[in-house]
């Protein structure tokens, strides 16, 4: 299973960007999906995640308002619309999928390589 991140650059604050991610492979079905991010000397926080149908969703204090998660599974891809970025928003962007790939495997948890955001102000 491979996730393919896109849609991260370079945007001034308040400025919007969209995040994409697809996953691609052996995929019988996807679980949860999901953003986190990393910012320069701090560690990896959740960001948002959503549920399989897409109809339950969860952000981080720090984002909510502003971003928004939603999924197509018919293209086992997800989003993250970014609105109102601010210099903090600034971070390297993974998507993660909890995955099953057959009916009778375990579900685990696969990530995509980062996409860079910078917000400047």
């Amino acid at each position: 299973v491979q996730l393919q991140a896109s849609g991260g650059g370079s945007v001034q604050a308040g400025g919007s960007l969209r995040l994409s991610c697809a996953a691609s492979g052996r995929i019988a079905s996807i679980n949860l999906m999901g953003w986190s991010r990393q910012a320069p000397g701090k560690q990896r926080e959740l960001v948002a995640v959503i549920d399989s149908g897409g109809g339950a969703t969860t952000y981080a204090d720090s984002v909510k308002g502003r971003f928004t998660i939603s999924r197509d599974n018919a293209n086992n891809t997800v989003h993250l619309q970014m609105n109102s970025l601010k210099p903090e928003d600034t971070a390297l962007y993974y998507c993660n999928a909890v995955v099953r790939t057959s009916r009778t495997s375990r579900s685990d948890n696969y990530w995509g390589q980062g996409t860079l955001v910078t917000v400047s102000s």
